[in-house]
């Protein structure tokens, strides 16, 4: 692909996360003025110049694929939910239960996932699950600190599976 159309590709894109922000600018703040309205477009402008590369990685990749890969989010989500419910009362079982229960723990491990927006959905995913923080990712391996060994034995991959299925390439 020549370089005119890679920056093509990327400026389409850009419109269109622009106009979707400032869709959502006019429809939340309910005030169509000269003055909301250029505030919106400046906000809409930075914002997108911001952040237009940090979601999408292959920008040609067909519209059925992104609505799949956008319901399978969707269930990732609602499964991510259950597991911090389920964490949470591990947690408060350690909160009334003997100190011996505690045996916080350093985990490194090796993950498969390719791109850096894959890698940010595990860290965070992790981070979001009480009793487990991420705190350092480099290059492939993460540490994750863990408050428990309960907490680090749900640290088997079935995340990052989840994550890879999503995102199949």
């Amino acid at each position: 692909m020549d370089d005119s159309m890679t920056k093509n590709g990327r400026n389409g894109y850009r419109v269109l996360v622009f106009s979707l922000l400032m869709i959502a600018w006019v429809i939340f703040s309910g005030l169509i003025d000269g003055f909301h309205l250029s505030l919106g477009l400046i906000s809409c402008g930075i914002v997108t110049w911001m952040s237009s590369d940090l979601l999408f990685e292959n920008r040609w990749m067909p519209l059925r694929k992104r609505i799949r890969q956008g319901f399978l989010l969707g269930f990732y989500f609602l499964w991510l939910i259950w597991q911090v419910i389920l964490s949470n009362i591990h947690l408060l079982k350690l909160a009334f239960g003997p100190r011996s229960a505690l045996s916080p723990q350093i985990i490194k491990f090796e993950s498969n996932l390719e791109s850096d927006f894959e890698k940010f959905l595990l860290a965070n995913s992790i981070t979001l699950t009480p009793g487990t923080v991420t705190m350092k990712i480099i290059g492939q391996t993460f540490y994750i600190h863990a408050i428990s060994d309960i907490a680090a034995d749900g640290l088997d991959g079935e995340m990052e599976r989840r994550i890879a299925k999503i995102f199949a390439r």
